[in-house]
């Protein structure tokens, strides 16, 4: 009897053990996770940081260093082109998050709650499609849009910042969309059911419940989006005119600074 009794118990001890095992073989030490980390951050963060660093270089090779000077920032406060032109990309960067995460968090609820329905392939090609396609080809694509709506319709009269906004929101639905479908499959979806079954509306449920879940997301979503549409140049480029490209200026340069 006893031997009954401790052979069941030695292999659940072992199967234990050998579970503990594993575990630790799969799962990488603290240490480890936290090196990779800050590997990742250093080369992330390590061209921006060069970058700051060289902006009070007084010579104007990027690569040589003379002496400590602020002469380049003082330049900066007396262009007011360049100033214009920084705060109009701000300007339409905003706008475009704004519009993005409004039209992307419900593209990526769709995508997640609203099942299969007819079209969903479709659907789901369209939200993907400038997740893949070339810059070049999306900006020559909305360039002969306008040109033909304006030779039918007569809108757009002139491509500008409406257009340009028009093409970064095209781009940015997408980013949001995939953000927030991920993030919305991790939720449990017997809380949403339990609040129709009480006699919820769709449209309640959505605002009530699900949004407050997901705010991480949507922050997320917005950043990418502002981040995508102030350093995006083929956009607008290809959505305004020859006499209106201020909100390209900033982005060319930024581009020959980097260079």
């Amino acid at each position: 009897m006893v031997l009954l009794l401790l052979v069941p118990m030695a292999l659940f001890q072992h199967y234990q053990a050998k579970q503990l095992e594993d575990q630790a073989m799969i799962e990488p030490s603290r240490s480890l996770r936290f090196t990779f980390l800050g590997f990742g951050f250093l080369f992330l963060y390590i061209p921006i940081m060069s970058l700051v660093v060289y902006s009070f270089n007084e010579s104007q090779l990027v690569t040589v260093w003379t002496q400590f000077s602020l002469k380049w920032y003082a330049a900066l406060l007396h262009d007011d082109e360049l100033i214009n032109t920084a705060w109009l990309s701000i300007r339409i960067a905003v706008f475009a998050a704004c519009a993005s995460a409004v039209i992307g968090t419900w593209a990526g609820y769709v995508l997640t709650r609203m099942g299969r329905f007819r079209g969903f392939t479709l659907y789901a090609g369209m939200i993907n499609a400038p997740l893949v396609m070339p810059e070049v080809i999306q900006g020559i694509s909305l360039l002969l849009l306008f040109v033909e709506m304006a030779k039918v319709f007569g809108w757009p009269a002139g491509r500008g910042l409406f257009t340009i906004w028009i093409g970064h929101v095209m781009l940015c639905i997408s980013y949001v969309a995939i953000i927030v479908e991920s993030r919305v499959r991790e939720l449990n979806p017997s809380i949403e059911e339990a609040a129709l079954d009480l006699g919820a509306t769709p449209l309640r449920v959505f605002f009530s419940i699900t949004l407050p879940l997901i705010p991480q997301a949507l922050v997320a979503g917005w950043l990418l989006s502002f981040t995508l549409s102030i350093d995006d140049l083929v956009l607008s480029a290809c959505s305004c005119r020859d006499r209106d490209r201020r909100p390209c200026r900033s982005s060319c340069f930024r581009a020959c600074g980097s260079a």
